[in-house]
Order: C-alpha cells, then structure tokens, then sequence
C-alpha cells in the first residue's frame, strides 16, 4: 500500500502561516509578565524592614566602631568610652560548644534517619519530633537547661552553649537527612558492588556527596544561635570581664544589647547600637557562607 505525502510547498505554508515569536499581547505573556511584576514587587516590598534596619544600624552604630570597641570592656554607669570584646568572644565560646555538641549528634542522627532505617517507627517519630523542634520557644531551652544544669552547677558558658545546641540541633538534623537523602542511589550501589560494607559507604561516599548540604544546615543553624538572647538569660548570664573558664558567668552580645538599650546613659545606647550592628555582621557573614556551601549540588 503506497502512502502520498502532502506537497513540500503546502507544508511550508503551514508553517509560514503559524507565527512561533512571542507576541506581546498574547494572553500567556501578559500573565507571565505580571506575575513577574509581582514577585519583584513583593522581593522589593519584603526587603524594605531589612534594609531599613541595616541602614540605622550603620548610622548609629557604625561611628563607634573602632579597635578599642571591639576590645574593650563594657564601661560603668557614667563612664565614657568602653567597648564588648568579652561579648564577642562569649559568644563565639558559646556558639563553638554548641557546634560540638549539636554537628556530630545531628550527623549521627541523620545518618540513621536517611541511611540506615529511614522508614522505620524509630526514625518517623525521631523526624517528628525534629520538625517539632525547630519551632520550640527559645526561652523554653534555656528553662530546661536551668532546671538539669544551672541550679546545681550555676550560671556558665558551658550551660549556654548547651541551651543553644538544643536549639541547632534539629535543624542540624533535618539539613543533613536531606543532603544524604539526595545523594544518587547509584552511587551507593556501585560502593556496594565493589564490595565495600554500609559503614564504608556511608563514610566514603554519603558523607563527602553530602557535605555541602550538611555544612549549610550547620552555617545557618549557628547564625540563628549566634542571635539569640532569651536562652542565655537563664544560662550564661552575664559578666562585665573576659571568660576564663567555661564553668562562669559569661557575656554575650545579644545580652550586652539588651541591658545597655535599657539604660538611660547616652554611651551604653551608642555601644547598644554598635553591638547590634557587629551581631547583624556576624549572622550576615554565617549566611553567606551557608549559601556558598551549598551551591555545589549532588
């Protein structure tokens, strides 16, 4: 059975005939370029608290930022002068002992929940209470740490680094199932082909696929702890001097903001607005680096 195909000369016509170029007028464009309007619109609209913030933080406390704020001691009630370099370094001890207790449990504890029995009783409840978690009142951590920790032992560095570890942990932990769970099945089976153990293969090829995953829940995790300052009220307090050890009192900034923007002395309110510019800074700089961790995808 013989089959006749169309004219080449009709054909082009057809084609000729069906414009393909965007008219801008169409109804699809019209929609795509008003939805488009609108999103800007709304970015722009969302960034404007942010930015005005960040503009009078730079106007009030930018001018006192020097060597000697950023090294000094907080001053006395009339003083002049003064600074928060025990703040900083308060809180940079802090957020580091609340790393090393939240990174290697919330690791830990990834592994089992995307590895090793991801659609177990154990592991649904365990990421449950995880997500749970990540909306739990900050001062709720600092109570529970009080009442295990700081009414035996008193106030310290160690007991604040531990409220703010429960706080990281659960994003920690939801950040690094993910990245584990996005690691191509593929590539687990060849490690098993060649005969490598599941340890093997979580420690050669999950982990290190993972890593940049993981190393952005962290980084966002420790900025949002790097911030906080209901928790520290009833773990760390506050100290007027540099920590010596972490079993004492200790400063923080977001605790140094809160009692120098209560106090009626023009040099407490100027620090007041110095340090928060520094806390912007420092969060600011953990997100960027969150978001440049995480660019390389599995």
């Amino acid at each position: 059975m013989s089959t006749t195909n169309p004219p080449l000369s009709s054909a082009t016509t057809l084609v000729k005939d069906y414009n393909l170029q965007r008219q801008p007028l169409e109804y699809r464009a019209m929609k795509s370029i008003f939805l488009t309007g609108m999103t800007w619109a709304m970015a722009i609209l969302a960034s404007v608290p942010l930015f005005s913030v960040i503009y009078m933080l730079v106007i009030k406390g930018g001018t006192r930022i020097n060597w000697e704020t950023l090294t000094a001691l907080p001053p006395a009630g009339f003083e002049m002068g003064g600074g928060f370099g025990n703040a900083i370094i308060g809180t940079l001890v802090m957020v580091v002992i609340a790393s090393a207790i939240s990174v290697p449990f919330g690791t830990l504890a990834a592994v089992y929940l995307g590895v090793f029995d991801p659609n177990s009783r154990t592991a649904t409840l365990s990421r449950f209470l995880a997500k749970t978690l990540t909306g739990f009142p900050s001062i709720l951590a600092g109570v529970f740490v009080y009442s295990i920790l700081v009414i035996k032992f008193g106030y310290s560095a160690l007991a604040g680094g531990i409220s703010l570890a429960v706080l990281m942990l659960p994003t920690v932990v939801l950040a690094a199932e993910e990245a584990m769970r996005q690691v191509p099945q593929r590539m687990k089976d060849a490690a098993y082909g060649m005969g490598c153990t599941r340890s093997q293969v979580i420690w050669k090829v999950v982990l290190p696929t993972g890593m940049p995953g993981i190393l952005t829940g962290v980084m966002l995790a420790v900025a949002g702890a790097a911030g906080e300052s209901a928790p520290l009220l009833f773990t760390a307090l506050f100290s007027n001097y540099y920590i010596s050890e972490v079993m004492e009192p200790t400063a923080s900034l977001s605790i140094l903001i809160y009692n120098f923007s209560a106090m009626p002395f023009d040099n407490q309110i100027e620090l007041a607005w110095t340090a928060s510019l520094v806390l912007v800074l420092i969060v600011l700089i953990f997100n960027i680096l969150a978001r440049l961790l995480g660019r390389a995808k599995v």
